[in-house]
């Protein structure tokens, strides 16, 4: 039985061959079907569909993530990164890391100027802030696990762009408000500026992408890495100061690392090892607050924030100093996750006053700046179940559209540390563990998750938000098991967010000013946000019941087989 909170339709008075009824489907409650979340509903209706004609959980990911590149251009990519974490029916778990990493002529002080000053416009806007693309190669890494050909899942993406699709109310005011820096960094045409205002209902066509498209349905592998959409990439480079070459392309290479797992309150929670940092701050995060038994508050209480916060305050302060790509360091997860360091680091924990930063690393100035990335969470009929963070970095990533080909690069190449101690877009300080070399993956807060309750999948969850995913992961978990919340609430309560530096605690405009009142009176400096995450969550009970919920914060959609 599908329980909807609501559904949007868009005029439909366009030719029948373009998309244009669009159906936002925040919550659904089914049995023995299996169910997508996605950022968008035409991606998510991509998964359902491979889902009834035969795929598993790891088709419908990999049919949703190229839906995604087509309908959700701002983040959903072919031309950035991600990360997978599987939990196959069979207990098998496995993840796939599918991050850019740097090319070979990057070097340590790339964004210096002169004077050693970080330029940090070169790292997040244009052509020298692409990290080498690993998309592609990680939807091939992942049909490793599924059962349909790879020419069939990307088929409904290949559809979407060549006849169209009616955009929303969000996605004409995201492009509208980036016109202006899609022609600074594009001299020519592409699909996402025309001469009038983008407005709700018109149809976004991408010739080019589908076209690109249909060279990796065709090639494989080869038909992005190599040939003619490599060769129209790396002309993208040389217009500008672009450093990646078609051999960065042609020997890129995925990565299949060992899950972090570990144990809360009787359930196991798999996620993803580095060079995510998402996965170790939350084990940081879920163990510390676990000290101080928080389900015995109230869920956005004054205690239970407070408690909260300061696990993530001193979690992020050890992303800055211990993590990076563990191919380059000394991986020291083991440690920074065990009980011995963690109760060490909890000992000046007081809920009198707020623990000074400085008391847990060294203070530097912060900006803050926006984030977009955006997650999928699925299962299927079998119990086969997937979680995938993906991400182009910033709004758009780079600006810049591969001319010929259709599709954003990335900025991500900002992730590293440009100059030990300077802050990233998102206002996380990194040091040495995290500096560029080349070939190097840079750091990432992405943490896509499925918690397992006597061994079998109990929760998938995940959210975009640069250096708020982790912290809105976190707090997911908690509102389901600590606090007892149905995934309803657990998605859309309103959140909060603190990463260390800046010292000031993020919390969303609908925050309770009680809880906020009196954080304040025991030392702690609050900011209003607007919004934090778009989380997608699927709870399954011990009946095999599947809730499923979209997060209402955007045009985030549940799709059933």
């Amino acid at each position: 039985m599908k329980k909807i909170l609501f559904t949007i339709l868009l005029a439909s008075s366009f030719i029948s061959a373009q998309y244009t009824d669009i159906n936002i489907v925040k919550e659904v409650k089914v049995k023995n079907k299996g169910v997508v979340v996605s950022a968008h509903p035409l991606a998510s209706e991509a998964g359902a569909k491979v889902l009834k004609s035969g795929g598993n959980a790891y088709d419908a990911i990999i049919a949703t993530q190229y839906a995604l590149a087509v309908v959700y251009p701002q983040a959903g990519n072919i031309g950035g990164g991600g990360f997978l974490v599987g939990v196959k029916n069979n207990g098998e778990k496995f993840t796939i890391d599918y991050r850019e990493t740097a090319p070979k002529k990057a070097s340590r002080d790339m964004y210096l100027d002169k004077k050693g000053n970080a330029n940090t416009d070169l790292s997040q806007n244009g052509r020298l802030s692409v990290g080498i693309p690993g998309s592609v190669a990680g939807f091939f890494a992942t049909s490793k696990y599924s059962k349909l050909p790879m020419e069939k899942l990307i088929q409904p993406a290949i559809d979407l762009a060549e006849k169209g699709f009616a955009i929303t109310d969000q996605e004409a005011n995201l492009l509208n408000a980036s016109k202006e820096y899609f022609q600074k960094h594009n001299k020519t045409s592409n699909a996402f500026v025309k001469n009038e205002a983008w407005k709700s209902g018109d149809i976004l066509i991408q010739k080019e992408l589908a076209e690109t498209l249909r060279l990796i349905q065709k090639f494989g592998l080869k038909g992005f890495y190599q040939g003619k959409t490599a060769e129209l990439l790396i002309a993208e480079m040389r217009k500008d100061n672009g450093i990646i070459t078609l051999d960065d392309l042609k020997n890129y290479k995925v990565a299949e690392r060992k899950v972090l797992e570990f144990e809360y309150k009787g359930n196991i929670v798999v996620s993803m090892p580095l060079p995510s940092s998402g996965g170790i701050l939350l084990a940081q995060m879920l163990k510390m607050s676990g000290y101080e038994n928080l389900e015995k508050y109230q869920h956005n209480s004054t205690k239970a924030v407070q408690i909260m916060v300061e696990a993530e305050r001193r979690a992020f302060a050890d992303r800055a100093e211990y993590m990076g790509d563990p191919d380059f360091i000394h991986d020291k997860t083991l440690y920074l996750i065990s009980d011995e360091y963690l109760k060490n680091r909890w000992k000046n924990f007081s809920f009198t006053q707020a623990t000074p930063s400085s008391d847990v690393g060294k203070i530097i100035k912060q900006p803050k700046e926006s984030t977009e990335t955006t997650h999928i969470s699925v299962i299927d009929k079998d119990g086969n179940a997937a979680a995938v963070t993906t991400t182009l970095n910033g709004l758009y990533g780079s600006k810049v559209v591969v001319s010929g080909a259709g599709f954003f690069l990335n900025n991500e190449m900002d992730d590293f540390s440009v100059k030990p101690g300077v802050p990233n877009m998102f206002g996380a300080v990194g040091g040495e563990a995290n500096s560029i070399q080349p070939n190097k993956r840079m750091l990432s807060s992405m943490t896509p998750t499925i918690v397992l309750k006597n061994g079998k999948p109990f929760m998938i969850v995940g959210t975009p938000g640069g250096t708020t995913i982790p912290t809105s992961v976190y707090q997911s978990i908690v509102n389901a098991i600590d606090f007892k919340l149905n995934p309803n609430i657990s998605v859309n309560s309103p959140k909060f967010h603190h990463q260390w530096l800046p010292e000031t605690v993020a919390f969303e405009k609908n925050f309770p000013e009680n809880t906020i009142s009196n954080l304040e009176k025991i030392g702690y400096k609050a900011e209003r946000w607007g919004q934090l995450g778009r989380t997608e969550m699927i709870l399954i009970d011990d009946s095999g019941n599947i809730h499923a919920v979209a997060d209402g914060r955007g045009d985030d959609s549940v799709a059933v087989e």
